[in-house]
């Protein structure tokens, strides 16, 4: 969702100055590729990139493609494939032994639907969302990106051929929150849609405004999150303390769990390093649905605080990252940041956590299909 909110800023920007612009969108990926469907990349015509497609190599030819989308004026299907050695015939040096097909779109701002305002709509609620974006690989016509689908609300521009089992497909996908291929025929040419499951930005949660929380706000915000910071200490809780959080709150613990939404994408870390805070705090989440709960310290502080709450069980002691983070050797503030933000990640993402070089199923799970 980073990359999304990176575009949006840059296509306001890119208005501001009456430049125009190109959307470049990886649809669909045959074998290995460095970034997987639903990457995205805005070129302006100044050549200023926004967002990746690649790990760099595609970026100076997707360019070039960009510059004459815009000129053109027209949706533009490219198909970029290493599985030849020779990729250098290409121009582009990939490395990845794989097929990937780029959609590039012009951008028309007096448009309602173009592109950039369906990617405004699925960034505008917290909620989850589904855009379709529609090519073909044989014919020459590329509807592209037709629709952003969140909750009740549908924005279109698809042919009233396939608009509602578009829409059938988009609530499954919806329902099932896992991105799909669909293939539909339009005046008798079959085109397919990549059907993108979008959800929300995580939202961090860090009780605790002492200086090892510094770090973590910052790694958090890198990463498009959603950051809040909660301390009863008006001296410790403050926006120049912690400049890259959404909001900083000065709260207790009740006062905390009235104050923020708590949804399926929250994550909160308990480390105030005051064991009533923390204690209080704990009490209020274990009765959410609030699917990652972290505290900083050792696993008997948090067997303590469980005891003592008549709340230690084994179902709780699984939901309970305590101590917080993935074993990484972390010393200092910020490499425990750096371990805390990865077990997050892990946990939001149904990833194991274990080193790449002994995981026996392909990098990517490939959920799309």
């Amino acid at each position: 969702m980073k990359e999304i909110s990176d575009i949006l800023r840059a296509y306001h920007k890119a208005v501001s100055g009456t430049l125009r612009m190109a959307l470049a969108t990886v649809v669909k990926v045959e074998g290995s590729s460095y970034r997987r469907p639903g990457a995205r990349m805005l070129i302006t015509e100044d050549g200023i990139l926004t967002g990746a497609i690649s790990g760099g190599c595609l970026e100076g030819d997707a360019l070039r493609k960009a510059l004459s989308a815009i000129y053109q004026q027209e949706n533009k299907l490219v198909v970029y494939d290493t599985t030849d050695e020779d990729d250098a015939k290409f121009g582009v040096q990939l490395g990845c032994n794989g097929i990937v097909h780029i959609l590039f779109e012009p951008i028309l701002v007096g448009e309602r639907l173009n592109p950039i305002e369906l990617l405004m709509a699925a960034n505008g609620k917290r909620e989850d969302c589904v855009v379709a974006t529609l090519f073909s690989i044989e014919n020459k016509n590329q509807p592209g990106t037709v629709m952003s689908f969140i909750g009740d609300n549908v924005l279109e521009k698809v042919s009233s051929e396939i608009s509602g089992s578009l829409k059938n497909d988009a609530f499954d996908v919806l329902k099932l929150k896992i991105s799909r291929f669909e293939t539909y025929s339009i005046e008798g040419s079959e085109y397919e849609a990549f059907l993108e499951f979008i959800p929300p930005p995580l939202r961090l949660i860090i009780a605790g405004a002492g200086n090892d929380a510094q770090p973590l706000s910052s790694i958090a915000n890198t990463l498009g999150w959603e950051t809040i910071i909660a301390d009863g200490r008006p001296a410790h809780a403050t926006t120049q303390r912690f400049p890259c959080a959404n909001h900083v709150l000065i709260a207790n613990p009740g006062e905390l769990v009235r104050q923020v939404d708590i949804d399926a994408h929250t994550a909160f870390v308990l480390m105030t390093h005051n064991y009533n805070y923390d204690l209080d705090l704990l009490k209020r989440l274990i009765p959410t649905q609030v699917l990652y709960i972290g505290t900083l310290g050792p696993k008997k502080k948090l067997i303590r605080m469980l005891d003592e709450l008549a709340l230690n069980t084994v179902e709780n002691q699984e939901r309970i990252h305590g101590p917080i983070g993935l074993d990484i050797g972390a010393e200092t503030a910020e490499e425990i940041a750096v371990a805390i933000v990865a077990e997050i990640k892990a946990v939001f993402s149904g990833a194991s956590g274990i080193r790449l070089k002994n995981k026996k199923e392909p990098i990517h799970i490939h959920n799309q299909g």
